[in-house]
């Protein structure tokens, strides 16, 4: 390659990367795999190193990470947040700690996994969590302090003598986490994360903190970043650490030489598929931190570590079939069937195929070699699809629903194909399971292997059909004696009294939670008047978008739903709702919590704020009418002092109230 081809070259390799580093750590979203991302900017380093004259700092080999989203406001780190310089083979380790040991004499290293996460930094004064933000681009990142405080790993507080302390961590999806993530977004018809990393940073980046505590993030400590005690190494750091209540990192191996580096990089090679949790690789560090300093560091990462590379397990083989079944909210799901093979220690023969978005992109047709590998170590993805049967044509998902016979429908903001006949057989049992769940209707007792003996024993076909069971019925079930029949019935007969906005939640109408139901309950105020509702009048509520209010119009439109409703009303079953409000004092006001509340949890003062006619809102904006502020407000007390809006503490709120 001339120069001529290379300064092409390298001009093209800078803006895909860039693009692509913005997918990623911006947005979430990768569109190509780490292992072609990664040896695209190796390629791009070795251009740069061979014609240095054409190098630029404003290259993606200079930058670390992304830009801060405009979401959060911005922290400017007081310690940079660096990254790793990545190999890919033993000999560029062994290469490595040779020139560790010609730089600093007799260097100890730290050998530990590196887990697949989102960075960020946590600060404490005084003993106190003060502070949480994201890497970003390693100067500047994001506040995310009020969602990084719904882990519950992270300590809110450490012994009180420490006068500063800034750590650096990874925060991570648990892979049973992601697995029912994944789930659960398949079964709505959303395009779920591709592993469990995006799964992580999308979560930490929410607006609503809500959301990230529903996640169920967790935290590794790795790092200490700058501190007012006294540590003259890394391991000696994590130790304190772990002493004082940090989840630090699970393994840090010392290790004084190239094999025991090696050995323990296979260790953890050989037990990462076993993890609760995923890795990439494994971290080579100096231990001295006077090393560290003599050492120092390029533009982009520091001399004095290394991330290792474990490679992706991909296997090919033969798709069989395409198999389409009806998830709980009606979707659609295409699952592909090949020839078994061995991915991460198991048999695996079926991955999901997401919608026909996904297989049209990779060109999926039966008979087809497929490669497969786990995304996250668990859950396993077909990447790829070639070696066509001649005369073959990419699967399409069928126009009538598989269970029922009934068309399906494809709106034109999703990708999901979904059957909205509510009494879809093969939405049934997980339909009726949803509906008995502690969020809806609450029947205790009720779960899915009853649900299943039901359902098997034409017992019921629909939930409504619960409030017609008897004695005789259940009795006939496996394992039900007197006790428990009379106990499940009596939750089933309970259930009746439920208030409005509980049903209307077990409906499993599409977007519409819990929240949404309640505030579409309180301003019709019976099933009829819902009912009869046009999607224009939901969507007038505050707090119910255009979205929640088509996909509550639909359903009560769609085919079987006049039957259901009308056989939970002979039932007896409550279709009125009764306002849980004790007043209109925050009528027509949006009010935004923040800080660390003494006399309420966060779920307790945002029912008040609702029962008293208020909206709770998780941003503040020039709609907000006043912020309630507790102890140790960042960024949300911030704005509001900017936009001149109101702020109440704790007990100004309570006294306003009465």
């Amino acid at each position: 390659m001339d120069r001529k081809q290379a300064a092409e070259r390298i001009e093209y390799l800078r803006a895909f990367l860039a693009e692509n580093a913005r997918l990623y750590y911006e947005l979430d979203s990768p569109v190509i795999e780490d292992e072609e991302y990664d040896a695209l900017n190796r390629e791009l380093e070795e251009l740069e190193a061979q014609y240095p004259d054409l190098a630029s700092g404003a290259s993606v080999t200079s930058q670390i990470g992304g830009r801060a989203s405009s979401k959060f406001s911005s922290v400017r780190h007081e310690v940079r947040m660096e990254s790793l310089s990545d190999v890919f083979s033993h000999d560029e380790v062994v290469s490595f700690i040779e020139k560790m040991k010609d730089s600093v004499g007799d260097p100890v290293f730290s050998v530990e996994p590196k887990i697949d996460g989102l960075s960020v930094s946590l600060e404490y004064e005084n003993g106190v969590f003060v502070r949480g933000s994201t890497r970003g681009d390693g100067t500047v990142g994001e506040d995310v302090t009020e969602n990084l405080a719904t882990i519950t790993t992270i300590p809110r507080t450490i012994p009180s003598g420490i006068a500063r302390l800034e750590v650096r961590g990874e925060v991570f999806m648990p892979r049973k986490s992601f697995a029912d993530l994944v789930a659960s977004q398949e079964a709505d018809g959303v395009t779920p994360f591709k592993n469990p990393r995006n799964a992580a940073a999308g979560s930490l980046r929410q607006k609503d903190a809500e959301v990230t505590r529903k996640r169920n993030l967790d935290i590794f400590i790795f790092n200490v970043q700058s501190t007012s005690e006294e540590m003259t190494g890394h391991i000696e750091s994590l130790d304190w650490l772990k002493s004082i209540g940090f989840n630090v990192i699970p393994s840090y191996a010392r290790c004084t030489s190239a094999d025991e580096v090696l050995d323990e990089i296979e260790r953890i090679g050989k037990i990462r598929g076993e993890l609760e949790y995923d890795t990439d690789g494994a971290v080579v560090k100096l231990d001295s931190f006077t090393q560290r300093r003599q050492l120092g560091s390029t533009v982009k990462v520091p001399r004095w570590a290394i991330a290792y590379k474990y490679p992706a397990e991909i296997k090919a083989t033969r798709l069989l079939d395409v198999e389409v079944t009806v998830g709980r909210t009606g979707v659609l799901t295409p699952t592909a069937v090949f020839e078994p093979v061995q991915l991460g220690g198991t048999t695996v023969s079926r991955a999901s195929l997401h919608n026909q978005d996904y297989m049209d992109s990779l060109d999926i047709r039966i008979g087809d070699t497929i490669e497969v590998r786990k995304a996250g170590e668990i859950i396993p993805e077909v990447i790829k699809a070639y070696d066509h049967v001649p005369g073959s044509t990419v699967f399409t998902l069928p126009d009538r629903c598989p269970s029922c016979g009934e068309t399906v429908v494809r709106s034109e903001d999703e990708a999901a194909v979904r059957c909205i006949n509510p009494e879809c057989p093969g939405q049934t049992v997980r339909n009726i399971i949803y509906f008995a769940s502690k969020d809806a209707m609450d029947i205790n007792g009720l779960g899915p292997s009853i649900v299943n003996q039901l359902v098997d024993a034409g017992l019921i076909k629909n939930a409504a059909d619960l409030y017609s069971l008897n004695r005789e019925d259940v009795l006939r079930l496996d394992n039900f004696k007197e006790k428990s029949c009379d106990n499940l019935l009596s939750a089933i007969d309970q259930s009746k009294s439920n208030n409005l906005d509980r049903l209307l939640t077990a409906f499993g109408i599409r977007n519409c939670g819990g929240k949404a139901a309640a505030l579409i309950c309180e301003r019709f105020g019976d099933i009829d008047g819902i009912a009869a509702a046009s999607p224009e009048e939901i969507a007038e509520i505050p707090g119910i978008g255009d979205r929640i209010a088509q996909s509550v119009y639909d359903f009560f439109r769609s085919k079987g739903t006049e039957d259901l409703i009308g056989k939970l009303r002979r039932a007896g079953v409550n279709l009125t709702y009764t306002s849980t409000r004790s007043g209109d004092l925050l009528a027509g006001m949006t009010v935004v919590v923040t800080g660390s509340l003494v006399r309420f949890t966060r779920a307790e003062i945002e029912q008040l704020i609702e029962d008293n006619g208020g909206r709770a809102s998780s941003s503040v904006s020039k709609k907000t009418s006043f912020v309630v502020a507790g102890e140790n407000a960042g960024s949300k007390l911030d704005k509001a002092r900017q936009l001149g809006i109101e702020v109440l503490t704790e007990e100004e709120f309570i006294e306003r109230l009465s």
